[in-house]
């Protein structure tokens, strides 16, 4: 990575994570007050899929078994406390994303435990190459976890939400 300081990389993520987790936290409140929809489920993991592109760069890459190994990991593990704290309520119709009082709790859990990897990755392997793999172990997590949003959501909505409406 050329004249870039490793430890101004790692102090730069760990800030961007922790923006990210708070926007996360005030998107989710803001979310649970408009309906879902398929669209709002499929979008957020459509959006981050950009983000393989970083491994275009040589340094970001490492061995395969390294990248399957961390989207189980957030498929399995990370994955299983947002699931657990996502529940659907139906009101006039639609369907809306319940309040979790633990959500925040949740995500500030998972950030807390990744940061505490990360510290003890980046002993072994160089920061842009453990930036690459919680991406996909986010990657992993939040897949997991709009799949079941996406289950939970097509059981109680009315069989015609299934079904692409034509813009007109």
């Amino acid at each position: 990575m050329g004249n870039i300081n490793p430890s101004l990389l790692h102090i730069g993520s760990t800030v961007g994570a922790v923006f990210m987790a708070l926007m996360v936290i005030f998107i989710r409140l803001k979310a649970s007050a408009r309906p879902v929809t398929i669209r709002k489920i499929w979008i957020p993991p459509l959006g981050m899929s950009t983000g393989f592109a970083m491994f275009i760069v040589p340094e970001v890459r490492f061995p395969w078994w390294w990248a399957v190994l961390a989207f189980l990991v957030g498929w399995f593990i990370f994955a299983y406390p947002l699931i657990r704290s996502t529940k659907f309520e139906e009101r006039d119709g639609l369907i809306y994303a319940q309040r979790s009082k633990s959500f925040a709790f949740i995500l500030l859990g998972l950030l807390l435990v990744r940061t505490l990897l990360h510290e003890f990755i980046n002993r072994y392997i160089s920061v842009p190459q453990s930036g690459g793999l919680f991406f996909i172990l986010a990657f992993g997590m939040i897949l997991h976890w709009r799949v079941f949003m996406y289950k939970h959501y097509t059981r109680i909505s009315p069989p015609q939400e299934h079904i692409p409406q034509p813009r007109g």
